[in-house]
């Protein structure tokens, strides 16, 4: 069962790089990279990158991904942010569901990987969520410690496997 939301959700186009980086600016939990970054990204990964739209086709959220080269049965999911104002309504659930449904469908995947920061209880949620509506299990392990990052106060990045998945197409 998909979350309940309004908002559609499309495969990116290179026009949409400035709002996918305004979204993530405003997020206030992701790590910002640079506007050309999101351009990138709109281009070279639109096939494992959904964005939701509103009634009028602006977007409002956005989950970036790819196939991990090493494991290309796994949907990498590296960002995944929703306008404040759209925040609780189902959308990032949504984002999630229909990106992956979709990269089943091309790329037949099995897993889904996420990081996630300790305290990060509305990523917690989700990736949660997510798992039992696709009848996935979940397991955690610290993928990057906080020594990693070169930059004193970054929090450890916490590894979601989710997997094997059940049903993606919902």
């Amino acid at each position: 069962m998909t979350p309940m939301t309004t908002a559609r959700t499309t495969p990116p186009t290179i026009a949409d790089g400035a709002e996918l980086w305004r979204i993530a600016r405003g997020s206030g939990e992701l790590d910002l990279n640079s506007p050309y970054s999101y351009l990138l990204w709109c281009r070279d990964f639109a096939d494992t990158t959904a964005v939701a739209r509103d009634s009028s086709g602006r977007p409002i959220g956005f989950v970036t991904g790819y196939l991990r080269p090493d494991a290309p049965e796994t949907l990498f999911v590296w960002q995944i942010a929703v306008e404040g104002s759209h925040r609780g309504s189902g959308v990032a659930g949504t984002l999630l569901d229909d990106l992956s449904a979709r990269v089943a469908a091309t790329h037949g995947i099995s897993r889904v990987e996420a990081t996630v920061t300790p305290g990060n209880l509305a990523s917690d949620r989700l990736f949660r969520s997510y798992a039992r509506r696709h009848g996935a299990e979940v397991t955690q392990e610290v993928l990057f410690p906080s020594s990693a990052f070169p930059a004193a106060g970054h929090d450890s990045e916490v590894l979601y496997r989710i997997g094997p998945l059940g049903d993606t197409a919902s």
